[in-house]
């Protein structure tokens, strides 16, 4: 394990994130983030090198509070370099118009958009981590660039990052890359609630040329575009989704 390359994690606690924080942790330290301590006691076990694994838990759409919580849990020990930052945490607020609310809009956007913002600069701080980050890739979602009923407040965070993305792409090279991965649909914990809806993931699945994904297969490519290898890919949305945004059968 490289010591020297520790890598946050946030949004650890389940589904992609988890199997992020397992991948990594083969060949790196990592720090996991989530808001269920029980959920991420579980993903540390489920690490190797568990016993030199950091948990982060914090609530992201308390923003206010991001930069102390950060500090006091995951920095406060000394000594911690971080080299990577993949920011998988999400939330989904599935709300027709009608619906939609301020309050709504606001959670949203400060889990899926804003703390990445935060948590980028609080990285970049010569104050938290000596120069340390080169690398960051954000989770977004094949949703970003497209419509759909009922999810326009996640579609327009998921917007937001990318558009992010591409401009920290810009000001923060050549010393750090940064990408997005655009995954297509897969059942996770936050995904649940809509995998229930049997007929919604039948005509899913006929969409899907390479059938659905799983969390590792995002995982796999969050690995890749941190190491060497990828070592010329900067700003850049990375879709996954087993050929869905390519499929125009009618």
């Amino acid at each position: 394990m490289n010591e020297n390359k520790t890598i946050l994690v946030t949004g650890a606690s389940s589904g992609v994130g988890r199997a992020t924080a397992q991948l990594l942790s083969k060949n790196h330290g990592v720090i996991i983030h989530g808001r269920d301590m029980e959920r991420l006691l579980e993903t540390k076990e489920q690490c190797a090198h568990s016993s030199q694994t950091i948990i982060w838990r914090h609530d992201l759409s308390d923003i206010d509070g991001i930069e102390e919580s950060f500090n006091s849990q995951a920095l406060s020990n000394g000594g911690v370099n971080i080299f990577g930052f993949v920011h998988c945490a999400g939330i989904i607020n599935i709300n027709p118009l009608r619906a939609v609310s301020i309050s709504s809009i606001a959670e949203t956007m400060n889990v899926n958009y804003v703390s990445a913002v935060i948590l980028t600069k609080i990285l970049m701080s010569k104050k938290y981590n000596a120069d340390s980050l080169r690398n960051i890739v954000y989770i977004s979602s094949n949703i970003s660039g497209f419509g759909a009923k009922a999810f326009s407040s996640y579609a327009a965070s998921k917007g937001a990052l990318d558009s992010f993305m591409k401009c920290m792409a810009v000001e923060l090279a050549p010393r750090v890359r940064i990408n997005s991965i655009l995954p297509g649909g897969m059942k996770t914990r936050m995904t649940e609630e809509t995998f229930n809806d049997q007929d919604l993931v039948e005509r899913m699945e006929s969409q899907y040329p390479l059938g659905m994904g799983i969390p590792e297969n995002i995982a796999d490519a969050v690995e890749f575009l941190l190491s060497d290898k990828a070592g010329w890919i900067t700003g850049q949305q990375v879709t996954i989704d087993g050929g869905r945004t390519v499929n125009i059968t009618g």
